[in-house]
C-alpha cells in the first residue's frame, strides 16, 4: 500500500487535488488555513482584510518577537472593522475550507494543525474524509495513530492545547506502528526553523512515546524549514513530511 502524506497546506488547494495521485490514500497532518504568509505578505486572511502594508507591519513585529506590540496592532486592525471582527474571520475561513475540502482527495485521513479551527471542519467533510485526533486507524495492516493541534505559544493560534491535554491524546493513541502528529517531538534540530531563525514548540509527550513504544515511523510537519528533516530515535524514523504550501509535493510512504 502506498500512502502520501502532507502537512501545512496553508491554502494551496490546486496542488492538494493531485496530492494522492499514484497513492492508495492520503494523510493530511493539518494547517489547512492560510492566515498570514511569511513568504508572501500579500497572501492570507490578514492581508485580504487589511492590505499588504498592514500585513508587512504585523509580520515584522512577530518576527522581531515583539508579541505585545503585534497583539496591540492586530487588535487595532480588528477594531477597525464594522462591529464584531469574528464574522469577518469566519467568512474568510469558511471560504478557504470550502475550497480546500472540495480539493481534498479521498480516501483521506486527517488531523488538525495548530492554525485550524476544528469545529468548522464538519460541514465541509465529504464521504471518504476521516478525521482522527487521539485516535487510531489500520491501514495496510499497520496501526496509524493521530494527534492533532499544537501546544501553547506566544502566537496564540486557534488550536493550541495545554501540555496535559495534549499528553492525554498521545497516551490515548498508545502503541502504534506509525505515529502521525502535526507538531514534532521535542528534539532541537527538528524544531529550529532555519529561515524564521527561531525554535517552534515540540512535544515532550511525543518524544517519550517514541522512546517507550518505538513506532516504525513518526510523521509530522509544523516546522517549515527545519534544521533536520529526518532523524532516528532508536528504531523510529522521525520524518518532517515537508511544507506542502511551498513544495506541492507529498511525502510517499510504502507499507
Amino acid at each position: 500500500m502506498r500512502i502520501h502524506v502532507v502537512s501545512d497546506v496553508h491554502g494551496r488547494a490546486e496542488a492538494l487535488k493531485a496530492a494522492s495521485d499514484g497513492a492508495d490514500a492520503l494523510i493530511c497532518l493539518g494547517d489547512l488555513i492560510l492566515f498570514i504568509d511569511y513568504s508572501d505578505h500579500g497572501q492570507g486572511i490578514f492581508a485580504d482584510l487589511f492590505g499588504q502594508e498592514n500585513a508587512d507591519r504585523f509580520i515584522a513585529l512577530r518576527t522581531q518577537k515583539r508579541f505585545d506590540e503585534a497583539r496591540d496592532f492586530s487588535r487595532t486592525m480588528w477594531e477597525s472593522l464594522d462591529g464584531d471582527a469574528w464574522p469577518h474571520i469566519e467568512r474568510a475561513v469558511q471560504r478557504q475550507y470550502e475550497e480546500l475540502f472540495a480539493a481534498m482527495p479521498t480516501p483521506a485521513y486527517l488531523t488538525y494543525g495548530n492554525v485550524d479551527i476544528p469545529r468548522m471542519w464538519s460541514e465541509h467533510l465529504r464521504e471518504g474524509h476521516h478525521v482522527l485526533d487521539g485516535e487510531v486507524v489500520e491501514l495496510g495492516g499497520l496501526r496509524f495513530g493521530f494527534v492533532g493541534g499544537g501546544l501553547r505559544t506566544e502566537y496564540r493560534t486557534p488550536y493550541e492545547l495545554d501540555d496535559e491535554t495534549y499528553a492525554a491524546k498521545v497516551a490515548a493513541v498508545g502503541e502504534v506502528d506509525v505515529l502521525c502528529t502535526h507538531i514534532p517531538p521535542a528534539v532541537p534540530e527538528l524544531l529550529y526553523d532555519t529561515v524564521a531563525r527561531r525554535f517552534e514548540r515540540g512535544s515532550e509527550a511525543i518524544l517519550q512515546a517514541i522512546r517507550d513504544t518505538q513506532p516504525k515511523y513518526a510523521l509530522f510537519g509544523h516546522v517549515h524549514q527545519p534544521l533536520a528533516r529526518r532523524i532516528r530515535i532508536g528504531r523510529t524514523e522521525c520524518v518532517n513530511v515537508g511544507h506542502f504550501r511551498a513544495s506541492g509535493v507529498p511525502f510517499a510512504l510504502s507499507v
